[in-house]
């Protein structure tokens, strides 16, 4: 793909966010229902967006902290795809987890928990610096010349 001028698109950056937010949500059902799905008797979206049970003190919770971890990892991964430009994955990735931070206190409240804030911005640095790696990795890559040059 060719990137010269940015066309300013905003329903493009719309969809954008809400496809990579949609994907998060996925992903982290995912490992949620494989981590803390075999350890809870019923799951709900109380390991989503309670802040609470995100903690280190149980199995359960180091399983939710895993969880989350994953789905950054996976994030940067959705970032490679449909961001494609490493300068705007932080910017994304920002926008997630703070779209995160709102629906995490409409459901339970500003979370007081410290280790909410540590997993939270762990997996924002994750997911932000691993996209970038990514994004780099693939505007580096050398533009095949061969096949232009075997048409002449």
């Amino acid at each position: 793909m060719f990137y010269g001028s940015v066309v300013w698109d905003p329903w493009l950056i719309v969809a954008q966010i809400v496809c990579i937010q949609c994907l998060y949500y996925l992903t982290l059902g995912v490992f949620m229902a494989i981590l803390v799905g075999t350890r809870v008797s019923r799951m709900s979206l109380v390991y989503f967006f309670d802040y609470a049970t995100i903690t280190i003190s149980t199995v359960t919770g180091w399983c939710v902290i895993a969880s989350f971890l994953l789905s950054s990892v996976a994030g940067a991964g959705f970032l490679l795809y449909l961001i494609e430009r490493a300068k705007k994955c932080l910017d994304f990735s920002a926008t997630l987890y703070i779209i995160h931070l709102c629906i995490c206190v409409l459901y339970g409240g500003w979370p007081s928990s410290i280790t909410w804030w540590i997993v939270n911005g762990t997996g924002l640095a994750i997911m932000a610096l691993l996209g970038e790696y990514f994004c780099i990795k693939r505007e580096l890559r050398e533009i095949p010349i061969s096949r232009l040059r075997s048409s002449v």
